[in-house]
């Protein structure tokens, strides 16, 4: 196979875009440096739970039109999809960007199309274009080079791919429209025209906007709470103001993007974004608190009961109903928490995962039966209608019985 895409990366983002591009008879090779994961894939499997997605690789697989491997192979579009993690104090590492591209570089030929999805810094694709350029100098001004994030919802993917409008700005105008001309095969939503730095930091305004967001309620919860007030009918009752919308306390956030992005912004304007800054302290320390709030339940229940209490803390994924534990607040509460153990009995429930290499999981009914103190970190919907005695203590971080 010769392929007319190469996606290198084949995680969260990188399969489902694959697998879309295949499904629109496209011929895909994606690229990824786990072994087991494109052994994985080549066998029409899935490395990951996310609804829909088993059947789109399954199909493209078995059509021909994705295949994957260790180790690129020239087309004419490449894909940059690789994670972009953290260094030092919370600075991006674009270390993964830069070595997908280098092994693209040999791979480039006139006309080509390069794009990066990767959540990047701004000047991130400039960087990249005069990398490629110093190692390429007869490529000039003759390949296309652009940035287009994924803006999608874990969970629901693949409808968001197809159906999300996109941000996709090229380092020139010819860039810009070459790679709207490729997003518009399989995207039916709106593409918007702009240059890479504006749609690096579209990215980034989108999820620090988010965060700022969840931090106001997250804040409203710590204030609420010494208040003595409700804090979800406080929401619900504030969000009837026509012009409020106030979003749903947690136990932190989490996730690639929430919880990553606005440091990028942050690293690099430190003394411009005090708020962007603030918020990402304020949902921070509510997985602090958290975690001591499980402290001091732990030791009012011995000063009453005089006896350790057995306890269940539930969920460890960083959303609802999905297996991703990406910088999760609720992985971070079960450390913590497990930091300060003594002899109780700790049942720790994920039920979107089947093992965890640190934890011991347990099923959610038999935590819930066990356990003298029932700690609810993540609203999965199998927590929803679970009957549980008066006689346990419910410390509910996630708005399941608000």
């Amino acid at each position: 196979m010769t392929p007319k895409v190469t996606t290198v990366g084949l995680g969260y983002i990188g399969l489902p875009t694959s697998a879309l591009i295949a499904s629109n008879g496209v011929e895909v090779f994606g690229v990824d440096i786990n072994p087991e994961v494109v052994e994985t894939i080549n066998q029409g499997k899935i490395h990951i739970v996310e609804p829909d997605l088993g059947d789109a690789v399954a199909q493209a697989v078995e059509k021909g039109y994705l295949k994957a491997g260790t180790k690129i192979k020239a087309a004419s579009t490449y894909l940059v999809v690789v994670p972009t993690p953290f260094k030092g104090n919370h600075e991006p590492d674009i270390s993964y960007v830069e070595a997908a591209t280098k092994e693209i570089i040999p791979h480039l030929k006139e006309d080509d199309l390069y794009i990066i999805e990767s959540t990047s810094p701004v000047g991130t694709t400039e960087k990249m274009r005069d990398y490629i350029y110093t190692e390429r100098p007869e490529l000039e001004n003759k390949i296309q080079i652009a940035y287009c994030p994924e803006r999608v919802l874990p969970g629901n993917v693949i409808y968001e791919l197809v159906h999300n409008d996109r941000v996709i700005g090229g380092v020139d105008e010819a860039s810009t429209q070459k790679a709207i001309a490729f997003y518009k095969d399989f995207v039916k939503g709106e593409l918007y025209a702009t240059n890479a730095r504006t749609a690096e930091m579209c990215k980034l305004t989108e999820n620090s906007s988010r965060d700022v967001q969840i931090a106001f309620a997250n804040e409203l919860s710590l204030i609420c709470d010494k208040a003595g007030i409700n804090v979800w009918e406080l929401i619900d009752l504030a969000n009837k103001h026509p012009r409020v919308n106030i979003l749903q306390p947690g136990c932190g956030v989490g996730g690639h993007c929430i919880a990553v992005d606005p440091y990028f912004i942050v690293s690099e304007f430190p003394m411009e974004s005090q708020i962007i800054g603030k918020s990402r302290e304020i949902n921070n320390y509510k997985s602090f608190w958290c975690a001591e709030q499980v402290v001091k339940a732990k030791q009012e229940f011995e000063l009453k009961h005089h006896r350790k209490p057995s306890i269940a803390l539930m969920g460890l994924a960083f959303k609802p109903n999905i297996d991703d534990l990406r910088e999760s607040p609720a992985k971070y509460i079960v450390q913590r928490v497990l930091q300060n153990a003594q002899d109780e009995d700790y049942y720790i429930v994920e039920p979107n995962v089947e093992s965890h290499q640190i934890f011991k999981l347990t099923d959610y009914d038999e935590a819930t039966k066990k356990a003298d103190i029932i700690v609810f970190l993540v609203a999965h919907n199998e927590f929803k209608n679970l009957e549980i005695s008066e006689e346990k203590v419910v410390l509910d971080f996630c708005g399941i019985y608000k």
